[in-house]
């Protein structure tokens, strides 16, 4: 470009918009004949600095660049990190057991692409394009719908609440297992002046069970009883918030860091999990367990509505952390491939996650199902001669060495011969499916039947140390994008330093966190779990899907994705978006709403002199307590939308629009006509762009120093440019 003279000017005849920081960075780029400018916006006042490169004046800083990831490994590692947590160890695994092994796979697979890559694509690229967390996102597209970003705030807020509580469990566990034996490996002794005999609560139950209920949560018999706090969970879970803090403080610098560690860390383990539990005696069969699919349970609803459920959560849809993450992009970074590889990586995690549950899990049915062979024929040796005569056992049989097998022949032999009177003999069938049936989900798979399995394992310690740390790196990794999905639109809206927003989130979490950690907390964490998010976050990724498919607008939509990406993306994308992915929601919604009606609201408390778990109703304040949870998770979003459509509040700052030409500040009035509501990137209303937004627009007459704001409070801010020769837009 050649110089121009100073003394001339040009006017542009088109009208571009750019955020302030692309203007600034442009100018940068530009011939030295430009003036650096920082702009300053507080309280509709404009302070413009202004310094002359070619006259040798120094530059003023221009606007703070956001913060941004420092490698495209490092940014698909955080959002990996965030959408692979506990739930791919512990839920996963389970629905698969429960709903038809390898068959569960197939309408998991398709309501991934037609619900999960959908949708965390969208979120994706909102986040990319506008570069506010969701708060500034929902906000920016419709300040009637502004509220979603609230309502994902709160749900972020509840659900750190009690998910750093389970990787405090995790932190304990941790702790405890550098001992040989570990301290759940066998039932504890009471001695007294006589006699030495078994715990009668760990007898009841087992030695797993035991430690988890009794020595880890020292859980009381019901949610009315509290029964003080419990100072080991205490500790465990401020030592949980410090780690977190630390990691988040410095925002994506400090923790984009972490999360090389923290999601590369749980592949290591469960690899090693898998190759060590490929060589232990029962474990292929917990594998063929797995994939051998039942078809005929895959046309059940209730299939394809946990396979919709744990695709939604999966992915952390709704919770704000992927449009947080998304945010640090830079513009044209294809958020497209993002969303398909961490979906691919998700899913390919959670069957992985499956293989080494199922490999461990056979192993320990197969332990369990010689035990109970051993047990039943020691009941067989005793009855033999009385009860059982010689005829019933085969000839080729050695009683003193029999395999599963031939214990199942024998106990059918016994049992037909008997008939009727057979359960007066008291032997049991042992099978290893059996067994395998026994797979529980969540914390009872990772803390009781996981850990028994462990205590099996040649150099147990070691192998414990390694799964719990894999808890917490996955717990940890999760709880980051949480975190993130908090503090990032609240830095947006309210523009507080980072250090005193983590530390004081955090502590905040921390203190209300307690009631999680008294007797009682696991009653508190199951309430939580069940109430405080599906619904909520079903209605907000709802939104979001209708907010930019239709109060948008996809044709729309897809013309920004273009722009952003380069190219456009899949035509199926439209469909999707507009009626396949929404109207799927509804459904799930209904059915999440119906399912909740119909289940009594009730948990499992540990009845301790019974030694085992019972299903109790919730008291009535409890009841209420859930059904708070709903309302105030999903409150901000009809208060923002009445508040806006009855003009009680109006754009603030936030949503300001800022019309820039250089040299002074002239009045801009909005085009007639134009809806609040319709503006996204292109939109040409004042109201609906954000903060730093800028116009390019043609110089009118009359605009004189008293001219510094428009009549709705907005300010507009001319920025007349030198002359230069014709350019294209994109190279403003």
């Amino acid at each position: 470009m050649p110089k121009n003279s100073k003394a001339v000017k040009r006017e542009l005849d088109d009208d571009v918009k750019e955020s302030v920081k692309d203007l600034l960075s442009n100018e940068d780029a530009c011939d030295d004949s430009f003036k650096k400018t920082s702009l300053i916006i507080a309280n509709h006042e404009v302070e413009q600095k202004e310094s002359d490169v070619e006259e040798g004046g120094s530059d003023i800083e221009a606007e703070e660049e956001r913060p941004a990831w420092n490698s495209k490994l490092q940014y698909i590692l955080a959002q990996v990190g965030f959408s692979v947590g506990l739930g791919n160890v512990w839920r996963f695994p389970y629905l698969c057991q429960k709903n038809g092994g390898g068959a569960y796979l197939i309408p998991y697979l398709i309501l991934l692409i037609l619900i999960g890559i959908p949708l965390f694509f969208l979120e994706l690229a909102v986040g990319q394009r506008i570069r506010r967390g969701s708060i500034g996102v929902w906000n920016y597209i419709s300040p009637r719908l502004g509220g979603i970003g609230f309502a994902s705030c709160v749900v972020c807020f509840f659900v750190a609440l009690y998910y750093n509580v389970i990787i405090s469990w995790s932190f304990f566990y941790f702790s405890q297992s550098f001992q040989q034996p570990l301290p759940w490996h066998e039932c504890p002794l009471i001695k007294n002046k006589t006699f030495t005999y078994v715990e009668p609560e760990c007898e009841k139950s087992s030695a797993t069970t035991y430690y988890w209920y009794r020595k880890t949560l020292d859980i009381s018999d019901n949610i009315n009883e509290g029964g003080g706090v419990n100072w080991k969970m205490t500790l465990s879970l401020l030592a949980s918030w410090i780690l977190v803090c630390l990691a988040m403080i410095k925002g994506i610098k400090s923790s984009g860091k972490v999360m090389y560690f923290s999601s590369l860390f749980p592949y290591l383990v469960l690899i090693c999990f898998l190759v060590r539990a490929l060589f232990l005696e029962g474990s292929m069969v917990g594998i063929r367990h797995m994939f051998t699919p039942k078809l005929e349970i895959m046309l059940e609803p209730k299939v394809w509505r946990d396979a919709a459920t744990q695709v939604f959560f999966a992915l952390g849809l709704g919770f704000g952390g992927v449009i947080a993450f998304s945010s640090y992009n830079k513009r044209d970074n294809n958020c497209h491939f993002d969303a398909v590889l961490v979906s691919l990586i998700n899913f390919l995690t959670s069957v992985l996650a499956t293989l080494v549950v199922f490999a461990v899990l056979g192993f320990k049915a197969n332990i369990m199902n010689n035990k109970c062979v051993s047990a039943n024929m020691e009941r067989i040796l005793d009855l033999r001669g009385t009860s059982i005569n010689e005829s019933m056992i085969p000839q080729h049989m050695n009683l003193t060495q029999v395999t599963a097998e031939e214990y199942q022949q024998l106990y059918e032999a016994i049992n037909g011969f008997h008939g009727s009177g057979f359960q007066e003999l008291g032997l049991e069938s042992c099978n290893i499916e059996k067994e395998l049936n026994k797979v529980v989900e969540g914390t009872g798979l990772a803390f009781i039947a996981f850990t028994e399995a462990m205590t099996h394992f040649p150099a147990s310690p070691f192998w414990s140390v390694m799964f719990f740390l894999m808890l917490v790196n996955l717990g940890l990794g999760s709880m980051f994008g949480t975190i993130e999905g908090i503090l990032t639109p609240l830095m947006d809206t309210c523009k507080i330093r980072k250090e005193l927003l983590t530390v004081g989130v955090c502590v905040l979490a921390f203190c209300i966190g307690i009631i999680f950690v008294q007797r009682s907390g696991n009653y508190y964490v199951t309430m939580f779990d069940d109430y405080s998010a599906t619904l909520p976050l079903l209605m907000v990724v709802i939104l979001e899907n209708v907010a930019v498919a239709w109060v948008y607008g996809t044709d729309k939509f897809f013309e920004d994705l273009k722009d952003m990406l380069g190219f456009t993306p899949y035509r199926c994308y439209y469909y999707l978006w507009k009626y396949i992915t929404p109207n799927l929601l509804l459904i799930l919604m209904a059915a999440s709403f119906i399912q909740m009606i119909m289940t009594p609201t009730s948990y499992n408390a540990w009845i301790r002199e019974e030694g085992k778990v019972k299903e109790l109703r919730y008291p009535p304040w409890a009841i209420v307590i859930c059904i708070s949870l709903v309302i105030m998770a999903i409150m901000p979003v009809p208060v923002v939308f009445l508040l806006r459509y009855f003009n009680i509040i109006k754009d603030n700052s936030s949503l300001s629009s800022v019309s820039y030409k250089k040299g002074r500040i002239i009045k801009e009035s909005p085009p007639p006509g134009d809806d609040d509501d319709t503006s996204l990137i292109r939109g040409t209303t004042p109201s609906a762009l954000p903060l730093g937004d800028i116009i390019y627009s043609k110089q009118s007459g009359g605009g004189g120093p008293d001219a510094d704001h428009v009549p709705n409070g907005h300010c507009t801010v001319g920025y007349l440019m030198v002359d230069m020769q014709d350019v294209p837009e994109s190279d403003l």
